[in-house]
């Protein structure tokens, strides 16, 4: 496990944002105490040793929760040894001795680190979260000792300054040089005194970080909104109500209905529900989130974070921690993320305002229509009122699609049809090895020529003990160094429907899964030498930008007739229901890029400011409300995505980072551009996607992997026009 790995899986860790999502049902159903004393180190802890089952796959149907201390430990005293015969090697450092040993140690910990943050991704409860509170610290120690390691640091040094007379292959050049700047950033650099604040402030934000997420949880599930009367639930379906009650029953509350919460501000419902108090309670209770006093409130942890991380900035030199942050970054500084940022907001919020408008005005009309008064647009009734305006100017509703767009279909049909048709991959399930859930689901993919590839774990449901949102995530990194393949895992939040019911998805929930097996590609196809590099190991602000490219997926024609079929009778959509679709495309882009602009506006807000500019916990909202004014995304009606206290990516891996969607979406709209201009969903192009692109990752400079596909510089034209930004929008 590489030094890069080691940091960012223990501080994924720490702050529970782990990009990986797995957990074995003999975890979810341990509740003991699970420290290092509770099991003696033996050879039956299957972390111990790689995994014998097929490129090391998990042993799902082993691994428990008292597994999970001992491996921590053995790993840390383990990598602790490797890093420490590495810095104390009485050989003069060579490439081989040094950066090559550093890239083959941790294999223990990695491993170990990779499930357990699975598990608390996916099915966590009090054992888990336990341990996590309680290995922070420790990890953020543990990382410290290696990063500040001053022997370590000479060696590598060392082999730095002598690289360009070394004979090194490309991918190699690049990876002593991103050692070296990795150790930099760290603080390898710094005075004793300075490195000693630096561990202090690590150790501090690792624990303040893992309360916050495990706060947000807590809350998502507290703030479930729970109706007493069926007639409130007006709207729904006969089998979204049972849902909702099965979901109360399941809580003790026999007779009523239970609405959870996902953890954005916007709730699924929102559109359906015809009870305007009802969708009044759901928002605030949305809105409200880690702001209410209570237990779970993360106010003084916003705070104190963000005070914490421009103070570790001024000590390396930078006037602030977006500075810091986004220096090994596409974007390189603040002003280039700002200059992007201010070329979307204007015209963002003013398409959102005259989307509004159109609300406003058909709220007006239907309450003169029945005698009463009229009331003001708010950001409970944007959904609402959305989808009327949708079905006046479209002639269709949400509604009216979801038959044809069951959740197996989408997958086997629609996405296993694209990577198909675009690189002649295949997929094969695979019953045969274990999984933690009975909803999940493992298959194997194959090369066009037969050759196995990857092995793909499923997993579509929502959970209460499963943090929100849908990720990717990977048990084993493909390395040519370590002879490993990719075993890599795809995590929705679907709905469970009731027992012999289909799930059948939003509109939304298919441009997500598509998307996030965007991510599942690019790790299955990496094709690298050293463990550093491999699958999405690249910069922030570009590891969206292939996800997004295969978005482009649940609208091609070819494979959205295969998928769309409906889910009882086998037919396709009617192409006029098919064409309704294509042609709303850029429908309520307004709010959907405003509502975002105003998340990754804050997030920058937090991160492009002195400590002595940030805000107590008592202003915390203040500062919320005066940052989107100054930038004009204070239009009530569209709320951010992500207010601050539940904002878990700028307290994760998107600290200063949470514009890397859009700014990924610009090579992304260049990059389909660029496929639509040259045949097409192709094997070619496919291919060639792969080839200079996916298979790389991180092995070349970002913008380089996208230079060596298009041939061209990203033009934000190509965006503004997708989202109907402009006075001439075309169609993807």
């Amino acid at each position: 496990m590489s030094q890069h790995r080691l940091l960012a899986s223990a501080l994924t860790l720490a702050i529970a944002t782990a990009l990986s999502g797995c957990a074995t049902a003999p975890v979810s159903e341990t509740t003991a105490d699970a420290t290092s004393e509770s099991m003696p180190e033996t050879a039956s802890n299957p972390l111990f040793a790689p995994s014998p089952l097929q490129w090391q796959y998990p042993q799902f149907d082993k691994i428990k929760i008292e597994h999970f201390a001992p491996a921590f430990d053995r790993g840390m005293q383990e990598e602790r040894a490797e890093y420490d015969a590495i810095a104390n090697n009485s050989e003069a450092p060579t490439f081989e001795n040094t950066i090559v040993a550093m890239e083959r140690t941790g294999q223990t910990l990695g491993r170990t680190l990779a499930v357990f943050s699975g598990i608390n991704a996916t099915n966590t409860n009090d054992a888990i979260q336990k341990l996590q509170a309680d290995y922070a610290p420790k990890f953020s120690a543990h990382r410290d000792a290696i990063a500040l390691n001053p022997a370590l640091f000479a060696r590598i040094k060392a082999v730095y300054e002598q690289r360009n007379q070394l004979g090194l292959d490309a991918e190699s050049l690049r990876l002593v040089n991103e050692y070296y700047d990795d150790f930099v950033r760290a603080g390898a650099n710094l005075t004793p005194e300075q490195k000693e604040r630096i561990k202090a402030m690590n150790s501090e934000m690792a624990t303040l970080s893992t309360k916050f997420s495990q706060n947000v949880l807590a809350e998502v599930n507290d703030s479930a909104i729970v109706v007493d009367n069926r007639d409130e639930l007006a709207g729904l379906s006969d089998e979204q109500i049972q849902v909702l009650a099965d979901a109360a029953k399941a809580k003790g509350q026999e007779g009523k209905y239970r609405i959870a919460l996902l953890n954005t501000t916007g709730q699924p419902l929102m559109g359906q529900l015809q009870n305007r108090a009802l969708r009044e309670r759901i928002m605030k209770a949305s809105l409200a989130r880690g702001t209410r006093g209570n237990q779970w409130d993360n106010r003084e942890i916003v705070s104190r974070v963000a005070k914490l991380r421009a103070e570790r900035a001024a000590i390396m030199g930078y006037p602030n921690y977006a500075a810091f942050s986004l220096e090994n970054q596409t974007a390189k500084t603040p002003e280039a993320v700002n200059k992007m940022l201010s070329q979307l907001a204007p015209a963002a919020v003013a398409n959102a305002r005259k989307e509004g408008a159109k609300l406003q005005a058909m709220i007006d009309r239907e309450q003169k229509a029945k005698g009463q008064p009229t009331f003001k647009l708010e950001s409970w009734d944007w959904d609402f009122y959305t989808e009327k305006v949708r079905k006046a100017e479209y002639d269709f509703d949400e509604n009216e699609l979801k038959p044809y767009l069951e959740l197996n279909n989408v997958i086997e049909k629609g996405v296993f049809k694209f990577v198909g048709d675009f690189y002649g991959v295949t997929f094969k399930p695979r019953p045969d090895l274990p999984t933690y859930h009975p909803d999940v689901k493992t298959y194997e993919a194959f090369n066009a020529d037969g050759s196995e590839l990857a092995l793909v774990v499923v997993d579509p449901f929502a959970r209460p003990s499963k943090r929100g949102g849908a990720w990717m995530s990977s048990y084993v990194q493909q390395s040519g160094l370590l002879g490993t393949k990719p075993v890599v895992a795809f995590h929705l939040n679907v709905t469970k429907p009731s027992e012999g019911k289909p799930a059948l998805l939003t509109w939304d929930d298919v441009n997500t899964t598509f998307h996030e097996f965007g991510h599942v590609l690019h790790g299955m196809f990496s094709d690298v030498k050293y463990p550093y590099f491999s699958g999405t190991s690249v910069p922030r602000d570009f590891v969206e930008f292939p996800s997004q490219v295969h978005e482009m997926g649940a609208t091609w024609p070819s494979v959205l007739s295969s998928y769309a079929v409906h889910w009882q009778t086998g037919e396709p959509m009617p192409k006029a229901l098919l064409d309704k679709v294509l042609a709303a495309d850029q429908f309520n882009q307004g709010f959907a890029t405003t509502e975002y602009l105003g998340a990754a506006l804050l997030d920058q807000a937090y991160h492009q400011v002195g400590a002595n500019q940030l805000p107590d916990a008592a202003g915390i909202l203040d500062y919320e409300a005066a940052a989107l004014k100054r930038v004009g995304l204070d239009y009530a009606a569209v709320p951010p995505r992500y207010r601050t206290n539940y904002f878990s990516h700028i307290m994760g891996g998107y600290a200063a980072g949470y514009y890397a969607y859009i700014w990924s979406e610009v090579l992304d709209a260049t990059t389909v551009a660029w496929i639509q201009q040259n045949g097409g969903l192709t094997r070619a192009n496919g291919d060639r996607f792969r080839k200079t692109l996916l298979s790389q990752g991180g092995s070349k400079d970002a913008l380089q992997l996208f230079h060596d596909f298009s041939g061209q510089e990203p033009q934000i034209r190509y965006l503004l026009e997708r989202r109907g930004l402009t006075a001439t929008p075309t169609k993807r």
